[in-house]
C-alpha cells in the first residue's frame, strides 16, 4: 500500500468515526450527566470519604492512649486519705464518659456549616465572658487549692477557660475577616482586639489562671498574624505581651518564687516547696530511661507527684515507657499540628478566609499547650497549670478539644466540597 493510498484510508476512518459521534450526540447517547455541585449532607456513600480519616485516627488513639495512662496515674489513689472515698476506676470511669459525651458532641459539631459558626463568633465570646465572671461569683464558681476556675455542673466540672479558647479562635478569625481592609492601621485593626483579650485577660488572671491566659494571648497574636497584620505591628503587640508577663511576675511574690524555684529546682529549699513537682516529674523521666519501667509501674505516681493525671501525665508516660513512648506523644502532637496548618492553607487558597483561620488558631491551640504542658513536665518552663490536650484527666478539657477538632473537620469536608466542583 503506497503513502498516498494509506493516507486515503486514514481519513476515510476518521470522518466516519466523526459521523458516528456526531449522530450520537445529536441523539443524546453517550452525553455524560453533569451537576453543578455536590451535597455532601445528601447521604450518599461517596461521603464516607470526604473527610481526613487520618485525622480522626490520630485523634482517638490521643484520646485512647491518654484514657489508658489516666487509669495507670490514678488506680492507687485511693490509698491516699484524701482520695479514700473513691474507688481505683474512679477517674477511668469518669474520663471514659467524658471522652464518650465529647466523641458524641463533635460527631454532631461535624454537622455544622463554618457559615453558622461565623455567625456564631462574637455570641460566643461574649457567652465565654459571662462564664468568666460568673465562676468569680463566690459560692458559684468552686474553688481547688485556692483557685476559682470550676463551675460546677453535677455530671462535671465544667472550666470556662476551656470555652474561651475555642472562643478566641472563632472571634478573632471571624474579626480578621471584618478587618482585612484596615490590617495595615494599627489602632482600627489590633486595638480592639487588644482590649477583647486585655478583659479576657483580666478575668482569667482573678481565678487565677495565667496559663490559660498565655495560650489564649497567642492564639490571638498568631491569627492576628497569619490574617496578614502588619509585621512592625505584631513585634510591637509581642513586645506589649512580654512586658505585661514580665510585671505580672515581678509584682506577683508567689509567682517569682515559683519563677527562681525553676531555675534551681533541686536545693533544698526549692525541691521541698515550688519545685516540689518539677523535681520528682524529672526523677520520673529519670527513671523511665529509654524503653521505661512498663505500663503501670510508675513510682513517682504513688503519691509522690502530685496531679500525675492531670498537670504531670506526660512524667508517669516517661517513667512507664520511657523516651520512646513520650517520643511517640511528641512526633503525634506534632503530626496533628501540621495537618491543621495544611487543612487551613487549603482553605485560604480556596479563597475561605475564615475557615482557614479557624483551623490554623485551633493548631496553635493544640500546639502551644502542649508545648507548654511539656516543657513544664521536662523541666524546660516554669510549672504551670495547663494540661496536655486530649490526654489529660479533664471533662471540659477534653470536650473543647474534640469540638475544636471536629471544627477543623468540617473545614476540611468543606474543602473537599468545593475541590470536587461543589460548593458549601
Amino acid at each position: 500500500m503506497t503513502d498516498s493510498t494509506r493516507r486515503s484510508w486514514l481519513s476515510s476512518v476518521l470522518s466516519a468515526v466523526r459521523a458516528r459521534l456526531g449522530h450520537a450526540q445529536a441523539e443524546g447517547v453517550g452525553v455524560l450527566p453533569v451537576r453543578d455541585f455536590v451535597n455532601v449532607n445528601s447521604g450518599q456513600p461517596s461521603r464516607l470519604m470526604g473527610f481526613d480519616q487520618p485525622l480522626v485516627w490520630v485523634t482517638l488513639a490521643l484520646l485512647l492512649m491518654g484514657l489508658v495512662m489516666v487509669y495507670s496515674a490514678t488506680i492507687a489513689l485511693p490509698d491516699s486519705p484524701r482520695f479514700a472515698n473513691y474507688t481505683p476506676t474512679f477517674f477511668f470511669q469518669r474520663h471514659m464518659i467524658a471522652i464518650a459525651m465529647a466523641v458524641a458532641v463533635a460527631a454532631v459539631v461535624t454537622q455544622v456549616p463554618m457559615s453558622s459558626w461565623e455567625r456564631m463568633a462574637p455570641w460566643l465570646f461574649v457567652a465565654s465572658l459571662v462564664l468568666l465572671v460568673l465562676v468569680l461569683i463566690p459560692h458559684v464558681g468552686k474553688v481547688v487549692y485556692g483557685a476559682r476556675r470550676w463551675l460546677p455542673l453535677g455530671f462535671m466540672n465544667f472550666q470556662p477557660s476551656e470555652l474561651a479558647k475555642l472562643a478566641i479562635v472563632l472571634y478573632a478569625s471571624d474579626y480578621m475577616v471584618r478587618k482585612m481592609e484596615v490590617k495595615e492601621h494599627f489602632f482600627r485593626a489590633v486595638a480592639p482586639m487588644a482590649v477583647a483579650v486585655g478583659v479576657v485577660g483580666l478575668l482569667l488572671l482573678a481565678e487565677p489562671d495565667m496559663g490559660a491566659f498565655m495560650v489564649i494571648a497567642t492564639i490571638a497574636m498568631a491569627i492576628l498574624f497569619l490574617g496578614g497584620v502588619n509585621g512592625r505591628m505584631f513585634f510591637l503587640i509581642t513586645a506589649v505581651l512580654l512586658g505585661a508577663f514580665v510585671l505580672m511576675i515581678t509584682l506577683s511574690p508567689w509567682r517569682r518564687e515559683r519563677i527562681f524555684a525553676y531555675l534551681d529546682p533541686w536545693s533544698e529549699h526549692n525541691a521541698l516547696g515550688k519545685a516540689y513537682q518539677l523535681t520528682h516529674s524529672l526523677i520520673a523521666f529519670g527513671r523511665g530511661e529509654i524503653f521505661g519501667e512498663g505500663l503501670g509501674s510508675s513510682l513517682e505516681k504513688l503519691h509522690y507527684l502530685p496531679e500525675a493525671h492531670t498537670d504531670f501525665l506526660l512524667a508517669v508516660i516517661g517513667e512507664e515507657l520511657g523516651f520512646v513512648g513520650v517520643a511517640i506523644v511528641i512526633l503525634t502532637f506534632f503530626w496533628l499540628v501540621v495537618r491543621l496548618f495544611n487543612i487551613g492553607r487549603q482553605a485560604i487558597a480556596l479563597d475561605r478566609v475564615f475557615s482557614g483561620l479557624v483551623a490554623q488558631g485551633v493548631a496553635v491551640w493544640m500546639g502551644g499547650q502542649s508545648f507548654i504542658n511539656m516543657g513544664v513536665n521536662l523541666g524546660v518552663l516554669p510549672t504551670k497549670g495547663l494540661t496536655l490536650p486530649l490526654m489529660s484527666f479533664g471533662g471540659s478539657g477534653v470536650m473543647l478539644n474534640c469540638i475544636a477538632l471536629a471544627i477543623c473537620l468540617r473545614v476540611d469536608m468543606e474543602n473537599r466540597q468545593l475541590m470536587r466542583g461543589g460548593r458549601v
